[in-house]
């Protein structure tokens, strides 16, 4: 086995002291729902409404509007045209860290074409501003008179109310940022601001296609083709052709769908017939609408049902003709509520329920992640004349997605929002990514262009200690073409908390998935093809929320694309793989080194044990089980006290071809020249044929086994059954202990009474046929 460097000391995970809750001890349970992030003190305005504004147009009116100034930032409200009593009822928020003056400004200006006209301020010394910490109700507006900049007071009156706050505040949600004062428009506010998503309720739908009755082919003369195809938005799918080639084909064929709530599209079906090998002619089609179709939670059949067959389908809306003879399928279609439609990779889900809520059972805890901030991240594109990066997280567990807002301009942003999940069993996995914000402008004005990837984190529940707190510095490592690259870091704070124990200790004793997944397993392709369709439907949807969830963020956080060929992942697995066989390596040879008395004092101690377990058989479940008790607790000591995080060398990311890597992130159908591809081809045939080597000594040696009894060589079959009757009779007239000694001592013999050349089975064995022989 290949030894390799340890990991960099930069991709560790690191443990953190963070001021939490304000100064509060994390671990205790409190009342407030950001006691796992530190407290950000923000200068909140609220803007409501203005009374007798002067007028300042020809026209006698105003469009006023109201700007609130503080130091270089500077807010404003939208304007009003012709009105004297506005209302705008907008918040404004201030971070206190980048405050660099002691007076707020909060201006009335009358829009105007050439330049704006000045119709009075309140001004507002920060050290007399009040302070508000929730759950204290919110601060009452009030009216300001307004004066000019001489102090003198005017006509028209401001109603206000300025506090110092957190970011517990329910202002702060939709309040304007000082941090993203250079964004504009509406569409670009809305992209910055945090968002809580749900995924579609995801089913899946069965079409168990029976048969068709009195189908009308053009061609009467010839023996129709007939297979039936069905459509359901991107998802199209069909049976194998009859094989009884009438009017009255027969199938009982089931296709498998994702269809998402709510049902917008209807499932089209069309009975086709194969006229030529390119050309088919449809029968009759049908559309039926899933919000009328059955839906199962247990194994037990659906009624069938006779659906009649059109020349083209019905739309909504036009009234169906009365048809005394028609041609018509029997099916039997149904929602499958038992199941859980998997839209992640089963290694790292975060939801195993069924999709029908009558079948969930009650929650076991609740799993709160406070992100609180990230440190050196990377510059992502250039802006202004210097590289910058506008930075959001995005956390998915379940069925809700939680986005933050954008950090505008900063490689050390700090977000310190909390959210909260429940949780309904232990063995799943929260998602956080950290992403680079390239739509600041509005979607249609970013020109197509995609959010960026900074890197994921990925944490397992059941790795966690229930109502500890754990914050960590989370490594964001990110493959590149050209080798993996640390982005940052991103700190989180994160709780585990447990309802009932003995529900959670209950869990460990269920099916990892619903019942239905056993009972009426789905194939190895169709999970495959239908997962594929499940992201593709949450991807669509949460790009269709406002602000859009986008495409590349939603496939980044499912791992989509991870089951592609990667030279890399498959080193991985092997070392995995041998990592996993390493402990049963080891104890082989350390009984080598006991037979070859390598430590005579330890042979001697194990012949004594043997002996013991002989002469008391009962003795050996007992010792084995406290053995492994007594192993498993002397390992507490060492637990892992730090959550799992993404492990460079346990990826072979670290020491990866760039060849290697060139071919994993290659697209699919390839997009490389002819002679890369022709030497990838050669290299994955090399590796294949040892593949193939290895499988085939697998076989060989099972089918040697197989030969024993099979005559195939009748010398080497007469030996073993002879053998086979002696040894019955020597077994049955000795006692098994005495046979179990002998054994035992023989294979522990000492060094002096072994021979270098194989043992006699193993060379009997050895010449044993297999079908190799037989091989082309």
């Amino acid at each position: 086995m290949m030894h390799r460097p340890p990991p960099h000391d930069d991709f560790s995970l690191k443990e953190t002291k963070p001021h939490l809750g304000g100064g509060k001890v994390a671990g205790d349970k409190l009342t407030s729902t950001y006691d796992l992030v530190e407290q950000m003190q923000y200068l909140y305005v609220r803007v409501v409404k203005a009374k007798e504004l002067p007028a300042k147009d020809v026209t006698g009116s105003c469009d006023p509007y109201t700007e609130v100034r503080l130091g270089n930032y500077k807010g404003t409200t939208r304007h009003f045209e012709k009105k004297s009593n506005p209302e705008w009822n907008q918040v404004f928020a201030f971070s206190r860290d980048r405050i660099q003056s002691t007076m707020l400004e909060v201006s009335v200006k009358d829009k105007d074409v050439m330049k704006d006209d000045f119709m009075g301020w309140v001004l507002f010394d920060l050290s007399e501003v009040p302070k508000r910490v929730p759950p204290d109700s919110p601060l009452a507006p009030q009216w300001y008179r307004l004066e000019d900049k001489k102090g003198n007071k005017l006509k028209g009156e401001l109603m206000l109310a300025v506090w110092w706050g957190t970011q517990a505040d329910e202002a702060f949600p939709e309040a304007w940022h000082s941090d993203a004062a250079s964004v504009g428009g509406a569409d670009g506010l809305a992209n910055i601001r945090s968002k809580v998503y749900l995924s579609p309720k995801l089913w899946y739908l069965r079409v168990n296609v029976i048969e068709a009755q009195d189908l009308i082919p053009s061609d009467r003369t010839r023996f129709p083709e007939v297979f039936v195809k069905a459509i359901l938005g991107n998802q199209a799918l069909r049976t194998r052709v009859s094989m009884n080639k009438s009017i009255n084909p027969m199938w009982n064929e089931d296709l498998m769908f994702v269809a998402a709530e709510p049902f917008e599209e209807h499932l089209i079906l069309s009975v086709e017939d194969r006229v030529a090998p390119n050309k088919d002619e449809v029968l009759g089609m049908c559309a039926i609408p899933l919000q009328y179709v059955d839906r199962r939670l247990d194994h037990k059949a659906i009624n069938t049902r006779w659906f009649n067959l059109e020349k083209h389908v019905i739309v909504d809306g036009e009234k169906k003709k009365e048809v005394k003879f028609a041609s018509r399928i029997h099916m039997r279609i149904c929602l499958e509520g038992g199941y859980h439609v998997l839209d992640e990779s089963t290694h790292y889900s975060s939801d195993l329920r069924p999709t029908a809520k009558q079948l969930w059972k009650s929650s076991i805890g609740v799993l709160e992640v406070g992100i609180l901030s990230a440190n050196g991240l990377t510059p992502m594109k250039p802006k202004d004349g210097r590289a910058t990066t506008d930075a959001y997280c995005v956390a998915k567990y379940g069925t809700k997605w939680v986005r933050t807002r954008t950090i505008i301009d900063s490689f050390t942003p700090k977000w310190n929002e909390q959210y909260t999940w429940e949780v309904f069993d232990p063995c799943t996995v929260i998602t956080i990514g950290v992403f680079d914000n390239c739509h600041l402008q509005g979607g249609d004005k970013a020109g197509g262009s995609r959010d960026l990837r900074i890197g994921k984190v990925r944490i397992r529940l059941s790795t966690l200690e229930t109502d500890r707190v754990y914050t960590h510095s989370y490594p964001l490592l990110l493959l590149h073409p050209s080798g993996v690259k640390k982005m940052g870091e991103i700190h989180l704070a994160v709780r585990f908390t447990c309802s009932s124990l003995l529900n959670m200790m209950h869990m460990y004793s269920q099916p990892l998935l619903p019942k239905m997944h056993y009972i009426h397993p789905l194939t190895v392709t169709q999970l495959d093809s239908l997962r594929h369709q499940a992201t593709q439907i949450v991807s669509m949807r949460l790009s269709r929320a406002e602000p859009p969830l986008r495409k590349e963020i939603v496939e980044y956080m499912l791992d989509v694309g991870s089951h592609m060929w990667s030279m890399r992942r498959s080193k991985a697995n092997f070392f995995r793989i041998m990592g996993v066989l390493g402990g049963l390596i080891a104890v082989g040879k350390w009984f080598d080194q006991i037979c070859n008395w390598k430590n005579p004092i330890t042979t001697v101690l194990i012949h004594i044990l043997f002996l013991i377990l002989v002469l008391y058989p009962e003795l050996i479940l007992p010792t084995i089980f406290l053995y492994l008790f007594l192993i498993g607790v002397w390992y507490y000591r060492w637990r892992p006290k730090k959550p799992p995080h993404m492990d460079t060398r346990l990826s072979c990311a670290d020491n990866a071809h760039p060849d290697e890597l060139d071919e994993e992130f290659d697209t699919f159908p390839t997009s490389r020249p002819a002679d890369i591809i022709r030497m990838r081809y050669d290299r994955l045939r090399s590796i294949s044929g040892r593949i193939q080597t290895v499988v085939g000594d697998l076989a060989t040696q099972g089918e040697r086994l197989q030969s024993l009894l099979s005559w195939r060589d009748p010398r080497a079959t007469a030996l073993f059954v002879i053998f086979c009757l002696i040894a019955a009779i020597v077994l049955y007239v000795t006692p098994f202990q005495v046979v179990a000694l002998l054994t035992g001592f023989y294979v522990l013999r000492h060094p002096r009474f072994r021979h270098k050349l194989p043992s006699v089975p193993l060379n009997f064995f050895r010449r044993l046929p297999a079908r190799t022989d037989c091989m082309l």
